[in-house]
């Protein structure tokens, strides 16, 4: 897997980017996958080859969520593909998917700043010398538009595939951590409600793809 993303690169025409999105059910690993790949690819090329983006920049802000009709719910559910701005998401794959020239400029994508709870616009550069870029989250192999529209324009789509008693351990540790609730009995209750729902809709509606990657 690591030596195709190194190699593959080499194979394409110059004015090709590498486009490989990493999905998995909420605990499963993606974040740490995706990191730890786009940064072994950059040490051994000694360059910017590899660029990761999470997904996490595409929630939509917390106003947004409570200008929806039922606001409670939205802000419980969080999470759900519902509460992402995933043509937004679209948009930057298209971005992405457009020929390599030397006039194609740095293009950016929000991040998430944990402090707020909320999307960071244009803060992640993607330089013109990335070439591999690997996106990581929970509904890029989602079979439903427009996150199937950008599936179908990524060059290869990874999913995880782990034990959901390992996934609600680190769920109740990264909720408790980042303040989502205030103890592991609310983070047991969060993810009953929450977490293995969207965990549900990710497996019952994926689409094909080329790896699945055991998670520990």
């Amino acid at each position: 897997m690591l030596t195709d993303s190194r190699e593959r690169p080499k194979r394409e025409p110059n004015s090709s980017r590498i486009l490989i999105a990493v999905s998995g059910i909420p605990g499963s690993g993606k974040t740490t996958l995706a990191a730890a790949v786009v940064a072994r690819l950059n040490e051994l090329e000694d360059t910017d080859l590899a660029a990761c983006i999470p997904m996490d920049g595409y929630h939509l802000p917390r106003a947004q969520l409570a200008a929806m009709s039922d606001p409670e719910t939205a802000i419980h559910r969080r999470g759900a593909a519902f509460t992402f701005d995933g043509q937004a998401f679209y948009q930057l794959v298209q971005a992405l998917r457009e020929p390599l020239t030397p006039e194609t400029p740095t293009i950016y994508a929000p991040s998430f700043d944990h402090s707020i709870k909320d999307p960071v616009v244009n803060d992640i550069p993607i330089s013109p010398r990335s070439k591999v870029v690997i996106f990581e989250g929970l509904y890029l192999s989602l079979n439903r538009e427009p996150w199937s529209l950008a599936s179908a324009l990524m060059n290869e789509s990874w999913f995880i595939e782990v034990d959901r008693d390992i996934a609600r351990g680190r769920l109740i540790k990264r909720h408790v951590a980042a303040g989502i609730v205030p103890d592991a009995a609310a983070a047991e209750h969060r993810i009953d409600t929450t977490d293995w729902l969207n965990a549900d809709d990710i497996m019952e509606n994926r689409l094909i793809v080329q790896e699945l990657v055991p998670g520990s």
